[in-house]
């Protein structure tokens, strides 16, 4: 399996090696940004215990939140595909939005013109200095593929998200889609 080079909108698949790592552990992340002086993603697939309204009053709807990654977990983060509803979006690729205008996001909810569907909210981000997630590339941490999903992304399932990557690569990948998350516990 040869792995991509990161870019803006691609995703990260943790190689199961990482099983020690708590953040990253069978992770998938967005790659929102990649530039010269470093990395910012979004863990996809790792659901909190609370959903949105426990965080903010001001929003009355329960949608979930995700563990964006182990950096700034006291801020919360957004993704989204619904740029003709939110100003002052930065579009990460293939119609998926990071941020904006917050206090419109939070209106847009509460009327319901916004669903969870349209958007994913993270506590946290994870990043990476510069070359930083290139070494990790290197010494075989992650493996880059394709956002096949595009803005589709958003809905995607985080409970075997992770799983399903596995089987998609294939090959020794498949005997891990199936290995306990702690093998040491089998």
């Amino acid at each position: 399996m040869t792995s991509l080079k990161p870019k803006k909108g691609k995703l990260l698949i943790a190689e199961p090696s990482l099983t020690g790592d708590v953040s990253f552990n069978r992770s998938v992340v967005l790659i929102a940004e990649h530039n010269e002086e470093g990395s910012v993603g979004f863990i996809l697939n790792k659901p909190l215990d609370y959903d949105i309204s426990e965080l903010i009053s001001e929003i009355m709807v329960p949608f979930p939140v995700f563990n964006g990654g182990p950096v700034e977990q006291d801020n919360l983060y957004f993704i989204h595909k619904v740029p003709h509803l939110i100003s002052d979006s930065v579009e990460i690729s293939d119609g998926i939005y990071w941020g904006g205008d917050f206090d419109t996001t939070i209106s847009l909810i509460n009327t319901g013109e916004i669903t969870p569907k349209d958007i994913r909210f993270f506590l946290g981000y994870s990043g990476w200095s510069s070359l930083q997630l290139d070494q990790e590339l290197d010494s075989k941490s992650w493996i880059v593929v394709k956002n096949h999903y595009e803005s589709e992304i958003i809905e995607k399932s985080a409970i075997s998200f992770w799983k399903e990557k596995m089987m998609e690569l294939g090959g020794d990948y498949l005997l891990w889609s199936n290995a306990p998350e702690n093998p040491s516990l089998n």
